[in-house]
């Protein structure tokens, strides 16, 4: 089945600089290029990537842009667009936004949990910022804590000519307690029930305890995101090299393949490549 990667990361530590990965280690400490992505994916089956910002130091973000977007320029390379890093609530944020404006720029990104206080997206000069991407047929995607989902439930709203992407399952608790999977579940109830949002199946797989098979850990939150989203709102991720922190690229889509299995083969599709492919106007 053809697959659309919508989250891919890439870090080339020799040409940007990553200040979340000064304590990292391997498989994260070194460098993910397009190469060593092209090396991961043979024979799965991915026509297509999406990349993902990789929260470079802040003066980098317009070179990052830059970058990718040469990437995308390249036949020989599977990236057709990008997800870039900026912060709604910055002052300059539509000067920024005009100086990496591109056909191959899809939305922004603002990691929320990377330091930033709970509810900061819901700053007027956030709102006002995420008001500006919808304005711009632009997206944002949804990176936050699993308790903090009604914060972003309530920016959608704030936002209904933006749409917004959740991120990781709504960074599900794949291994938390029943009381934290309860607070999980009711966010991305919420979530859900704003029709300008869709979810990403990405690879929470990274989430995971060994010893214990990948799937059977990985099944109620993906069922319940799948369920609570519906075929329609829910698109594939790979989160590149992150869910290498547990399980290659191909145990993560063969394992997420397995678990859908049973889903019709219509919904299969939409899932791996169809929705993505309406979502980011792909050719």
């Amino acid at each position: 089945m053809r697959i659309i990667d919508t989250h891919q990361h890439l870090w080339d530590r020799n040409r940007f600089d990553l200040p979340w990965l000064k304590e990292a280690t391997e498989p994260l400490s070194k460098s993910h290029t397009p190469e060593t992505y092209a090396q991961d994916t043979v024979g799965l089956g991915i026509s297509a990537t999406i990349y993902m910002e990789v929260d470079v130091r802040l003066d980098q973000r317009e070179a990052e842009a830059q970058y990718v977007y040469s990437l995308c320029d390249d036949p020989q390379n599977p990236m057709v667009g990008a997800v870039v890093g900026g912060d709604p609530a910055a002052r300059e944020f539509k000067a920024y936004l005009d100086k990496i404006s591109s056909p191959h720029l899809k939305g922004v990104r603002q990691v929320l949990h990377g330091g930033l206080p709970q509810g900061y997206c819901l700053k007027p000069e956030f709102v006002a910022g995420a008001q500006e991407l919808g304005k711009r047929g632009l997206c944002f995607d949804l990176c936050l804590r699993s308790g903090e989902l009604a914060d972003g439930a309530s920016l959608a709203k704030k936002c209904p000519e933006t749409r917004f992407v959740l991120d990781h399952c709504g960074n599900a608790p794949v291994t938390g307690t029943p009381a934290q999977l309860g607070a999980w579940k009711r966010g991305l109830e919420q979530v859900a029930a704003c029709p300008n949002t869709i979810v990403k199946i990405s690879g929470i797989i990274a989430g995971t305890k060994p010893g214990v098979p990948a799937i059977e850990q990985l099944a109620p939150c993906i069922n319940q995101t799948l369920d609570t989203f519906g075929p329609e709102r829910v698109i594939f991720a790979s989160d590149w090299p992150v869910c290498t922190l547990r399980a290659s690229l191909k145990e993560w889509i063969t394992t997420l393949k397995a678990l859908v299995a049973t889903r019709s083969e219509t919904d299969q599709r939409k899932l791996f490549y169809e929705n993505a492919t309406r979502f980011y106007e792909l050719r």
